[in-house]
């Protein structure tokens, strides 16, 4: 089997200029963990999960360091963290590095691309652009 054959399609996507709020009630409706983000031709620019909302500063779950981990991890890791946990559009807490496969992958092998790196969903792209997604309940 391939990705073609188990993927989910249409996927549920957002823009990078999508409010977070937009995207979290989007994920709540569909009953989703995860949406892809892409750009205005459809390509994939990056992934927003319930885990980059899961720090918040609104729902006050902000991650807090000690004043020396501060120091040790620089402004900017820290200006990084603060953008994730402040940010208003999807494109400031998305993840940017997005593992994908195309639609000839095979299973066994999306498979031990989710364990390999503890992901729970796989876009599937047909050269830049996203037609799919593989999930674990695919």
């Amino acid at each position: 089997m391939k990705a073609r054959d188990v993927m989910t399609q249409p996927v549920t996507s957002v823009e990078a200029d999508t409010s977070v709020d937009v995207a979290i009630r989007l994920m709540l409706q569909k009953k989703i963990s995860g949406l892809p983000v892409v750009d205005a031709s459809g390509s994939l620019i990056g992934i927003v999960t319930e885990g980059d909302f899961l720090r918040r500063a609104e729902a006050g779950t902000e991650h807090r360091h000690s004043r020396w981990l501060n120091f040790l991890m620089g402004p900017g890791l820290l200006a990084d963290q603060y953008t994730k946990s402040h940010g208003r559009k999807v494109g400031e807490v998305m993840s940017r590095e997005v593992k994908s496969v195309d639609e000839h992958t095979q299973l066994g092998d999306i498979v031990a691309m989710m364990e390999r790196h503890h992901i729970k969903r796989v876009p599937v792209l047909r050269g830049k652009k996203l037609i799919g997604i593989v999930t674990r309940a695919n």
